[in-house]
């Protein structure tokens, strides 16, 4: 196989994680790795595993992404989180895929999401093919915003899909998903601002409950017993959450104008 591969990590302290990350991508003929200041040696064991670092302060997910393409040597890159890890089985079928011209411009990948040490089937999250990790560089960009990593394909660009997985390590207990909980609703919610979304009192109890509805039984959930009535519950509190921080940065901007309209009236 002569086809040559960038991986693209983007990270932020995620010193337990990155080991195990960059084990599983010893083959990989070049690693990019986009950090945002670590604090907790992260950037030590990227070093010692020859790993190109660049320092960039966190701007949104895609944006990061995006810098990390630019850095990027060869054509086609594999992105990736710190807390995945490509299985053997998948590395197998890439190179299986480019030992001849590959079939497409970018390839979604199954990801097996383990949360409690728990693989989840259910709740919608196998085998989340939402995210296009490996790609031709001209295929296409991620969006630039600040709480998701969207990749979107230029016209004209073939995406095809793999089979086999990649282990996704997300949350390994409640208090994790919290401290990421707080702040995903932040980013979230600033970004439904910017765009101008604006707040519903009936969002609060609608799509909260909507969202435990559709991943408890919509999803089955409740075929996984307890870890999945966990699951559902934690991101029906999710849900809320961003639509109270959304109504909080609403709310202060609507305090603002109203005060701004009310100056102008007394000037005039």
């Amino acid at each position: 196989m002569t086809t040559q591969f960038s991986v693209n990590i983007i990270c932020y302290n995620e010193a337990e994680n990155i080991r195990d990350c960059l084990e599983s991508v010893r083959w990989a003929d070049e690693v990019v790795v986009v950090d945002s200041h670590s604090t907790d040696g992260t950037t030590e064991i990227c070093r010692e595993y020859g790993a190109k670092i660049y320092q960039e302060a966190f701007t949104g997910y895609g944006k990061l992404r995006n810098i990390a393409i630019e850095k990027s040597t060869h054509d086609w890159i594999l992105s990736l989180d710190a807390d995945e890890r490509v299985t053997s089985e998948l590395k197998e079928e890439i190179f299986r895929e480019f030992q001849l011209n590959p079939l497409a411009d970018a390839y979604a990948i199954p990801r097996k999401s383990h949360f409690l040490e728990r693989w989840i089937w259910s709740c919608g999250w196998y085998p989340d093919y939402r995210s296009t990790q490996l790609f031709h560089r001209k295929a296409g960009k991620y969006t630039e915003v600040l709480n998701d990593d969207h990749f979107e394909l230029n016209a004209g660009s073939r995406k095809e899909y793999l089979k086999k997985h990649i282990l996704h390590y997300t949350y390994k207990d409640i208090d994790h998903y919290l401290i990421k909980m707080e702040r995903y609703t932040t980013l979230k919610a600033e970004q439904m601002k910017k765009d101008g979304r604006r707040f519903s009192p009936h969002q609060l109890i609608t799509h909260p409950v909507f969202m435990f509805f559709k991943m408890y039984i919509l999803r089955r959930g409740f075929m996984q017993g307890k870890i999945g009535l966990i699951l559902s519950t934690l991101y029906m509190y999710y849900t809320f959450l961003k639509y109270a921080k959304l109504w909080e940065l609403t709310k202060n901007s609507a305090e603002t104008d109203e005060f701004l309209r009310n100056d102008v009236t007394r000037r005039a």
